[in-house]
């Protein structure tokens, strides 16, 4: 087996241009067509490819919670069996959170369970900008750990990692990405020897360009070039770090948004389907975690990539308080003023820091704000596809996304 010394990132031709596209690497790849049958944004299956996976659909909305089910939480979360409200008992320095998927990501090749590992590293030129390698050595996975910001062809790896004779992969990614895998999958292993695939999922949703990230940084910085770290946070704040180990916290409320031009996000991001990256074995995020991280094991090959960090990670059980209704609504409201082309209502000045007090201890939290958040994203996708692309509405949201809307919508009920 010729083992490339990692982190390794082949040379990649350019993908050819697409409407909706968040150059996932399925474009960039020998048989580019396949994005007809493997790309979210043009017709995706996912009941089709969750019992494929998962081997079974997700739960219809009010069923209980079994061994083997998450019952009603299904139908926003995916399938999954557990959830967990973990951390690791060492924090790994520099990980994003307490590096949870990284160390996982060790563990597997420390014990010889894959042969490498397909994920984002920096790119050289700009520590923000992802970049996707192939790793095939335990210690390198440390290259990899905090967040990038943008677009990169993560999947374009897979069949070269192959054709080197690395058969047994983990990989991981975005939603948009892991779909794209998952949809590929059987052709990976009758044509290209795939003998094993593990898949530790990102939740994602509003993601940008890594050029728009920077016009972000210097918003809310005044030395943005300083800025090492940025995360939202569930407590409805942002936190900064900074190179020399200064820390700040914004409330969301204080972001300057309003200064941010209409395609900050691109028209894909906001009409994504799959936060919650429903196609992994194991999704790693943050937005049920109250400060820690979330994890869902959504089928056993999710629960052997838990089982790999033994004492290292302490799990519990996620809380959840207050009500997303409200907040729910209030999201609407603002999204259909703000597609139509009317600017937001802006809340007073006085009232931002009484409201940003408020929001973290009244608002939703925990697996309530995680719902709330699902439902935002089921609302701005069928929103913005209507206005910007209403002939993709039918093909492109998934009956568990309009489910998800209909509460909130009266035409939804028509």
């Amino acid at each position: 087996m010729n083992t490339p010394q990692p982190p390794w990132h082949p040379d990649l031709p350019e993908g050819p241009p697409r409407r909706l596209c968040t150059d996932c690497g399925l474009s960039r790849t020998a048989d580019p067509h396949r994005c007809g049958q493997a790309c979210q944004f043009i017709q995706p299956d996912y009941p089709a490819l969750e019992q494929r996976v998962h081997g079974r659909t997700r739960a219809a909305p009010g069923a209980p919670a079994t061994a083997d089910s998450g019952g009603d939480d299904e139908r926003f979360f995916g399938p999954f069996r557990q959830m967990h409200q973990a951390r690791m008992r060492q924090p790994l320095p520099g990980a994003q959170w307490t590096g949870i998927t990284t160390r996982i990501a060790q563990r597997l090749l420390e014990t010889g369970e894959v042969d490498a590992v397909i994920a984002m590293a920096p790119h050289p030129d700009d520590p923000w900008r992802p970049m996707p390698v192939v790793v095939t050595r335990a210690e390198d996975m440390a290259l990899c750990r905090g967040m990038r910001m943008g677009y990169a062809p993560l999947i374009a790896l897979v069949e070269p990692a192959l054709q080197r004779g690395l058969k047994r992969l983990a990989v991981i990614g975005i939603p948009c990405q892991i779909y794209a895998l998952r949809a590929i999958q059987p052709q990976l292993e009758r044509d290209h020897g795939l003998q094993a695939l593990h898949v530790i999922g990102i939740p994602c949703s509003d993601n940008t360009s890594t050029e728009r990230f920077h016009q972000f940084l210097e918003l809310v910085s005044d030395r943005p070039q300083e800025v090492n770290y940025l995360e939202f946070r569930a407590d409805y704040r942002v936190e900064m770090r900074m190179k020399d180990g200064a820390v700040r916290t914004i409330p969301f409320l204080q972001l300057p948004l309003s200064k941010l031009p209409p395609d900050f996000f691109p028209l894909t991001c906001r009409t994504c389907v799959d936060y919650t990256n429903t196609l992994s074995d194991l999704t790693v995020g943050y937005m049920g975690g109250q400060g820690e991280q979330w994890l869902l094991v959504r089928n056993a090959r999710g629960q052997a990539l838990l089982d790999l960090l033994g004492d290292e990670v302490h799990c519990q059980a996620p809380g959840s308080a207050g009500r997303r209704a409200g907040a729910v609504q209030g999201f609407l409201k603002n999204l259909e003023r703000a597609a139509g082309g009317l600017p937001l209502r802006r809340m007073p000045d006085w009232l931002r820091p009484v409201v940003a007090w408020l929001m973290p201890r009244l608002g939703p939290r925990g697996l309530e704000f995680a719902r709330a958040r699902v439902e935002m994203k089921a609302l701005e996708t069928l929103v913005h596809l209507e206005r910007e692309a209403p002939a993709r509405v039918k093909s492109m949201v998934p009956g568990h996304v309009r489910a998800l809307a209909r509460p909130y919508r009266a035409k939804d009920h028509d």
